[in-house]
Order: structure tokens, then C-alpha cells, then sequence
């Protein structure tokens, strides 16, 4: 497996608990559509979240935020809703909004792990 792949892991691996400790519940990891994949789905609270996650090990390139463009973000959409369509039944009616949220994630190989939360992006 490459060290990207790793690093990608463990990024989706440390989102899906600081989203948890956050009051999230993950519903699904690494759900496959017709475009692509959702890294995450979750509950938050009354809210379906389609979670991307963007890991790197450092900021030599930018925030990983900005690696999720306007593309991205419209793939995202069609792939909740391909989720919607699959799954939806088992969440409704206990969800009332649908977003998309970025967890970045720095995995610096000589300091301190950090995640940020950017709810609801567009």
C-alpha cells in the first residue's frame, strides 16, 4: 500500500472520531456511487452531512481544504443523492437537512495532528 494511501486512511479514520466526539453519528464509510465515493456520511443531529475528507502531511501545497473545488463539491451532491436514493429510507424521517462538510486533516511526520471542521461548504 503507498504512503498516500495510508495517509488518506488514517486522515478518514481520525474524521470519522473527532466528528463522533463532535456528536456525529457515521453511518457509512467509503460508500461507492456511480461518480465516485463519499468518504463519510453522518448525522448530525437532524442533518444528513456528506463528509469529504482531505488529509495531508503538510501544508507545502495549501490548506486541503483546497483541494475540494466547485467540481468536487457538485460530484458530491450527485453522489448524496445516488446515497439518498439507496439509503435514505433507513434515516427518514430523522433528518431534515442535507449538507456537505470538509474535515481537513494535517499529518505533519514531526508535530501535532490537526483537524479542522468547515461545515456546511458550497
Amino acid at each position: 500500500m503507498a504512503a498516500k494511501d495510508d495517509v488518506g486512511r488514517r486522515g478518514e479514520q481520525l474524521a470519522a472520531e473527532l466528528l463522533t466526539q463532535e456528536g456525529y453519528r457515521v453511518l457509512a464509510r467509503n460508500w461507492r456511487g456511480h461518480d465516485g465515493e463519499l468518504d463519510l456520511v453522518a448525522l448530525d443531529g437532524s442533518t444528513l452531512v456528506a463528509v469529504e475528507v482531505k488529509t495531508r502531511s503538510s501544508a507545502r501545497y495549501g490548506h486541503p481544504a483546497e483541494a475540494v473545488t466547485p467540481r468536487k463539491v457538485a460530484r458530491l451532491r450527485r453522489l448524496t443523492g445516488q446515497w439518498l436514493s439507496e439509503h435514505g429510507h433507513t434515516v427518514r424521517p430523522g433528518f431534515r437537512d442535507v449538507r456537505i462538510d470538509v474535515v481537513a486533516v494535517l499529518l505533519p511526520p514531526d508535530g501535532p495532528v490537526r483537524a479542522e471542521v468547515l461545515r456546511g461548504v458550497s
